[in-house]
This record gives structure tokens, C-alpha cells and sequence, in this order.
């Protein structure tokens, strides 16, 4: 016979209070170098890319982001974006379904391919694809007999950005499918329920917050790509440059202000990010902790 003993939560506080407790000056030296982090890496470079763009004056910063073709890089930037985006939903969903509820050969296979992306050099994955697009490449003959371009042009950019894209959403969503389990949708089948209605009122429901906060990762990074995008592009004006292309072409011309000026809209961008990351890890965390009271 085995017998337990009871501890008092106040005791398992105070201990835990204890445990944590360091000296004044190791909490204020670690706050320090952390600040430092924060101002040398994140808020310096901020506020030059801010004073830099607004160095010559709001009609100078104006003209730049309306100039022809830095207006023709947004159109192209949100175009490339809302292409790849709704597509790394699909396969997110798709690949972190299969791996959190099934069981099948060459699943640790599937898990490392969605790594790839993380491991593999943006520009050597745009290669990859100018290698096998391309005029000389593999499949570069038959495309040029059927007058199908797709390096050096929009298509090249999307499937490079998709690339590079496409682990964010499976990435957020495997793990927290996989801590929720399968019996919520097993219940919802037994009452009746198809599967099309599982997935739209059970499993949607529980994942949205994961959902968003990958497409957010996903949308940041298909708006700031560069080195991928860098290789298929071509950088023509007013066609294949998106806006952080068309930011490298303006800083090489010493045309400063504007490139300041055009970066300004990915600071804000990655400001965005920030805030919206920040309120959907909230909203996430939330929604475990209320699932697991219940």
C-alpha cells in the first residue's frame, strides 16, 4: 500500500519564489544586457530608417513612394503576397492535418522537408529554381517552345517566395494540433457530423489563432523576401522588382532618401508584425489555458 502525501499550494509558491531568487544585481545585469540587445539591434536601426527618410522634408519622402515605379514594387510586393500566402494556408493545414491526426509511412520524411526552407539559403533556393526554370535549364527548352515564362517574370517571384514561405503556417499549426489530439473530431463524427463540418465548426475553431499567427510570419516574409526573389527577378523596373528590390536599386544610385524612404514602409510592416504577433501569442496562450480548465 502506497500512500501520498499532501503538499499545500502555498508551500509549493513560497518554494517556487525561493527558487527563482536571485541577487538585485543579476536581475539588473541581465535587464541591462537585454535593453542594450533591444536599443543597439532593433530601436537604433529603426529610428535611422525613419530620420533618414524624412531627411529631405515630407514632399522628398512623399514623391518617393509615388514615384512610378516604387508604386509599381508595392502593386507587385501585395500581388506575390497574396498569391503565396493563401497557398502556405492550404499546405499548412493540409500537411499539419495529415501529421497530428494520421499515422503513415514517411511522416518524419514530410516533417523534415517543411524544415528544408529553414536550412536552405534563400538564394541558393532561387538558383535552384533559375536552374531548372531557366532559358539553359532542365525544363527551359520546353517552356521556351510553349512561349511560357517563368524566370524573370511574376511566376518565377511566387514560386520563390512560396518557398521560402511555406514552412510558417505548417510549423505553427503541427504542434498545436497535436497537443489538442483527435478526440473532439472523433466525437463530432460519431454524432453525425461530416467532415467537412468537423473541420469548419471543431477543428477550425481551435487552431484559428495558431492559423493567424502563421499567416502573419508567412505575409511578413513574403513582403521582405529579398534574397530568393534577388535571383528569379531579373530587377526590371516597374515589372519583376518588389519593394525590397527596389529599395537595393535606389541605395545603389546614392539616392538615399528615397531607398530610406520605400524601407520605411517595411519598418512598418515589421512594426505591424510585431503588434499583431504579440496580440495573437496573447490570444493563443489564452485559448490553451481556457481549453485546458475545461
Amino acid at each position: 500500500m502506497t500512500f501520498a502525501v499532501a503538499v499545500p499550494q502555498s508551500h509549493h509558491a513560497h518554494g517556487s519564489r525561493l527558487a527563482n531568487r536571485e541577487p538585485l544585481w543579476v536581475r539588473w545585469t541581465l535587464i541591462s544586457i537585454a535593453l542594450l540587445f533591444l536599443l543597439g539591434f532593433l530601436l537604433m536601426p529603426l529610428a535611422v530608417v525613419f530620420s533618414q527618410a524624412f531627411s529631405k522634408g515630407w514632399s522628398v519622402y512623399a514623391s518617393a513612394l509615388l514615384e512610378p515605379n516604387a508604386l509599381a514594387a508595392v502593386r507587385l510586393t501585395l500581388l506575390v503576397a497574396s498569391i503565396s500566402v493563401p497557398l502556405n494556408v492550404v499546405f499548412g493545414l493540409c500537411a499539419s492535418w495529415s501529421i497530428a491526426k494520421f499515422e503513415f509511412k514517411g511522416k518524419s520524411l514530410l516533417i523534415t522537408l517543411i524544415d528544408l526552407p529553414f536550412s536552405v539559403s534563400p538564394v541558393v533556393a532561387g538558383l535552384i529554381y533559375v536552374l531548372m526554370f531557366g532559358l539553359q535549364g532542365w525544363f527551359g527548352g520546353w517552356l521556351s517552345e510553349h512561349n511560357i515564362k517563368l524566370i524573370f517574370a511574376v511566376p518565377g517571384i511566387v514560386m520563390a517566395t512560396i518557398f521560402v514561405t511555406f514552412p510558417f503556417v505548417a510549423r505553427e499549426l503541427i504542434p498545436l494540433m497535436q497537443a489538442q489530439g483527435t478526440e473532439e473530431e472523433e466525437a463530432a463524427i460519431v454524432l453525425g457530423a461530416s467532415g467537412w463540418q468537423t473541420f469548419w465548426r471543431v477543428t477550425l475553431p481551435n487552431i484559428k489563432w495558431g492559423l493567424l499567427y502563421g499567416v502573419i510570419l508567412s505575409n511578413a516574409r513574403a513582403m521582405g523576401e529579398f534574397g530568393a526573389v534577388s535571383v528569379v527577378s531579373g530587377h526590371i523596373r516597374g515589372l519583376t522588382n518588389t519593394i525590397p528590390l527596389h529599395v537595393e536599386i535606389l541605395y545603389n544610385e546614392y539616392n538615399s532618401a528615397a531607398a530610406f524612404a520605400v524601407a520605411s514602409l517595411l519598418a512598418l510592416l515589421a512594426l505591424v508584425t510585431l503588434a499583431l504577433k504579440s496580440f495573437l501569442e496573447w490570444r493563443l496562450q489564452t485559448s490553451v489555458s481556457q481549453q485546458d480548465d475545461s
